[in-house]
């Protein structure tokens, strides 16, 4: 079967590619031969820069990526590939399928079968394996809870905004605008039914954005902002662009960057609401009808209705991930969603 080739993030920029012998399947587990993996560009650059706070949990929701973050690191959560052996009292059927699994990048990965999510009959691995970005949008949506007939704004246009943007379109909204640094994820934006994309380092944006947002409608500011640049000075200008008694739900991670905030003038006068969006987890306040499950449901939905493999930019072989990293940090106006293929699958 040949070698397991795993992407290791060794030390702030640098990242290598370690291989050691396929593991077996212990009792109830199951080996997975990987088709592809998904960088989250803005989770695993943080990784890849130093960002990530010391002595953080690296992600207590996933098995695969317990304990304490240090280098060097494993890391990444996104993997299709088909089951080729299984453990003892494993489900004989699971034997061929394809399957999603929440792993570092990894040629074959050893997990428990009661890990695996089955890909739907039909659906190309590509697809499939955007499955927590879709999930991370469709988390936001339900803490963020759009109403008809809203003013609202997406500041980032990566993967995820992109997707969100997507999915926001499909409400009957007064206003949708998105703001991004690069062209190509505005044309993006705007392809996937934002009404305006907004280069938000031109001067002046924020009165283009109050345009774009009201129209000729009477109602000043935005009544909804999804911050998810992962830049924290963008929270400062969410606030500045909100609305009275305008809601910003946050779903960028910062890592250890930071931004001032001036929280003395128009933020406290204007009541507006700071909402903190991570995806490990439901809001308590949907947690009655809502489980993890359902949403993973629905994310599988929306990958069926929106087709996002449409937006990988790159596809690496795993070798070359290293490479692959580079382009994310160095040339992120290139690149929207980078693959790692497995040529052994």
């Amino acid at each position: 079967m040949g070698k397991r080739r795993a992407v290791l993030f060794e030390a702030p920029f640098t990242i290598g590619v370690h291989e050691t012998a396929v593991p077996a399947p212990g009792a109830g587990e199951v080996l997975l031969e990987t088709a592809v993996s998904a960088i989250s560009p803005g989770t695993e650059m943080l990784f890849y820069r130093g960002q990530v706070p010391p002595q953080m949990q690296v992600d207590a929701t996933i098995p695969a990526l317990g304990g304490e973050f240090s280098y060097p690191l494993a890391y990444g959560y996104a993997v299709v590939g088909r089951v080729v052996e299984l453990g003892a009292g494993v489900d004989a059927g699971w034997l061929g399928r394809m399957a999603f699994v929440f792993a570092p990048h990894q040629s074959h990965v050893i997990c428990a079968a009661g890990d695996l999510k089955a890909v739907p009959a039909g659906m190309v691995a590509e697809r499939a394996v955007l499955l927590p970005l879709m999930e991370t949008a469709v988390s936001f949506l339900m803490d963020a809870a759009p109403l008809i007939g809203e003013q609202v704004a997406v500041f980032g246009q990566g993967i995820v905004g992109l997707l969100t943007t997507a999915l926001l379109a499909e409400y009957p909204l007064a206003s949708l605008v998105a703001l991004d640094r690069w062209p190509g994820r505005r044309a993006l934006a705007r392809e996937l039914g934002a009404d305006a994309a907004l280069d938000p380092a031109d001067e002046g944006v924020l009165v283009q954005l109050a345009e774009a947002l009201q129209g000729d409608r009477p109602y000043a500011g935005a009544d909804l902002i999804l911050e998810l640049s992962g830049n924290p000075a963008a929270l400062a200008m969410a606030i500045a662009a909100a609305g009275f008694d305008g809601r910003i739900v946050i779903g960028s991670w910062y890592g250890q960057k930071q931004a001032p905030l001036d929280l003395g003038g128009h933020f406290h006068r204007s009541q507006i609401a700071l909402v903190s969006s991570q995806v490990s987890l439901i809001a308590p306040r949907l947690r009655g009808r809502f489980s993890s499950e359902r949403r993973m449901e629905m994310a599988w939905r929306m990958l069926a209705r929106h087709r996002p493999e449409r937006l990988i930019t790159h596809r690496f072989e795993v070798r070359e991930a290293a490479r692959a990293y580079e382009l994310l940090d160095r040339e992120p106006e290139t690149a929207v969603q980078v693959l790692l293929a497995y040529e052994s699958a």
